[in-house]
């Protein structure tokens, strides 16, 4: 590891070489080294990952005013900033101060750059206001992130004025108010991201024809009424996450023809109704074709599920080896990719995936009112890697068919109403970690094979027919069964066969001997029957 001492005393150099890009990151800095100030044409400045603290020194912004394009002190201990929170720059295009303490008003770049384009991170830091005038400043800007401060109240109409800006992240702050309609109907955002805020009342209804949404993450806040249909004019989505709030509504089927959306999160709202059959025009055409993540739990949905409309799910049945992370190329720094980020109960847990693979695939249904049997039809889903069906009202045997769902690693059927038998098949399901079918009325041996040797009593609890480990109740033997089994068999055969040999020696003899066997014949089968012939005498 590379560390940079920057010694009090000693005098500098009186020529410096002509240095435009200097990278110090992860050097173990804690102040600015004074040699940085005789720096006057630098170009390009990473300080990141440093341990470097207090102001951010406002000779900065006049040293390097007409020169510095890029600049990163992200993941440092900067409290402030020095001067005025308008930064005169005229080539800045590249701002980074995320991962810091600072606090107070959001900084703004007055940036005079008539083309090219703008990136600014401000986020994990404690900011609390906005100036009025920020988006006047920023006609350039394509990518802000302002999430996890402390910002409040409403947001500021002026960012819709940003006629350039792409990315848009406001998320896990405290604004409220109603989402703004200028951010969702207007025409150049790709990612908008509301995520935890206190957003409520409706949404705008009227997004444009051609709209260039491909992320909209609404999760976490207070938001009511129905989706808008509108959002189907949206080509381009990939994902649509609404979790978590108060949405009351029926199924989105209208989302199933956008060629593109993989995640689509409706958890724990106020949807209702079934997710239904296909309607006659679905079946000419592509279907949610291209969806990866399915996640409606934690609402109301009802009715049966129908064997058809999991057959459209046609990315869910291509086995796919090499998979890209799901997020959005920008075009202003070469390399750079936005991410997106995805809460989802994943092996019985609340996971949050702030990178995720466009090969990962995922089914939540639970916590619904969801009936009937659970269509075989899944088994052809064999890229999915998770399946949640608990807590509804399931009835019937567990499909053999999850048997060839060859990638699941996590397989979640609990607090349902199934019965019959766990399948055989299910060993066969190799990279299967989380298991739980408790509290059903399953009955029968628990497989004792493969991957359910690991799974623990836990999996299994609750079905009062089931036995053999990891249950305490164990399981008649096979030996037993059959040994029981040829000795009752035996028994039949000699009691009948003696029956017919008392019967022909007549009354005299066969009832001496009767008497005799009684006293000295210890086999069951054997007494029943010449009881009964002594009887019938």
């Amino acid at each position: 590891m590379l560390s940079v001492i920057d010694a009090e005393d000693g005098a500098l150099p009186p020529v410096l070489p002509n240095i435009q890009h200097l990278g110090l990151a992860s050097c173990n800095l804690t102040k600015l080294p004074r040699v940085l100030r005789y720096l006057d044409i630098i170009l390009e400045l990473d300080l990141s990952s440093n341990q470097i603290g207090k102001s951010i020194p406002g000779w900065i912004w006049v040293v390097w005013k007409d020169t510095l394009g890029k600049l990163d002190l992200s993941n440092n201990a900067f409290t402030s900033l020095e001067k005025s929170s308008l930064i005169p720059m005229t080539h800045l295009n590249f701002l980074n101060l995320s991962f810091n303490r600072l606090q107070g008003d959001i900084p703004i770049p007055v940036i005079s750059l008539p083309y090219g384009v703008v990136a600014l991170d401000y986020s994990n830091n404690g900011f609390s206001s906005i100036l009025p005038n920020f988006g006047r400043y920023l006609n350039n800007v394509v990518y802000i992130n302002l999430s996890k401060n402390r910002l409040h109240g409403h947001v500021l109409t002026s960012i819709c004025g940003m006629r350039e800006l792409q990315i848009l992240d406001l998320s896990y702050n405290n604004f409220s108010g109603l989402v703004p309609y200028c951010l969702l109907e207007g025409g150049s955002l790709s990612v908008l991201k509301l995520r935890e805020n206190k957003f409520h009342g409706m949404l705008p209804q009227k997004i444009k024809e051609g709209c260039m949404f491909e992320t909209i993450d609404l999760n976490g806040n207070q938001i009511e009424g129905g989706l808008p249909r509108s959002i189907s004019n949206c080509k381009s989505l990939v994902l649509l996450d609404v979790s978590n709030n108060q949405i009351l509504d029926l199924f989105p089927s209208w989302l199933g023809s956008l060629p593109k959306l993989r995640v689509l999160v409706l958890r724990s709202n106020q949807f209702y109704g079934t997710i239904g059959g296909l309607q006659n025009g679905d079946q000419i055409r592509d279907f949610f074709s291209s969806l990866q993540i399915l996640d409606l739990a934690g609402n109301t949905f009802s009715g049966n599920l129908h064997s058809e409309w999991f057959g459209k799910l046609k990315s869910m049945m291509a086995s796919v080896n090499n998979g890209q992370v799901l997020g959005h190329q920008t075009n202003f720094s070469q390399g750079f990719i936005y991410h997106d980020v995805i809460t989802i109960t994943y092996k019985g847990l609340d996971i949050t995936f702030n990178k995720m693979l466009t090969t990962f695939n995922a089914i939540d249904l639970s916590n619904n009112s969801f009936a009937g049997v659970i269509p075989g039809s899944i088994g052809r889903l064999v890229a999915l890697h998770e399946l949640n069906m608990s807590h509804n009202a399931f009835m019937g045997e567990i499909p053999r068919q999850l048997g060839d769902l060859a990638q699941l690693e996590s397989l979640d059927l609990s607090w349902n109403q199934l019965s019959g038998e766990i399948p055989q098949e299910l060993t066969s399901l190799t990279f299967l970690a989380w298991l739980n079918l408790s509290y059903n009325n399953l009955t029968g041996r628990v497989p004792q094979s493969n991957q359910f040797f690991s799974f623990s009593s836990s999996s299994f609890e609750g079905n009062v027919g089931l036995c053999g480990r990891p249950l305490s109740k164990q399981c008649d033997t096979p030996s037993s069964a059959a040994s029981s089994e040829g000795s009752s068999w035996w028994e039949d055969k000699v009691g009948v066969a003696l029956l017919f040999i008392f019967s022909g020696l007549g009354f005299g003899v066969g009832f001496a001997l009767a008497i005799i066997c009684q006293k000295v014949c210890h086999v069951k089968g054997v007494s029943v029957v010449l009881s009964r012939w002594c009887h019938g005498i």
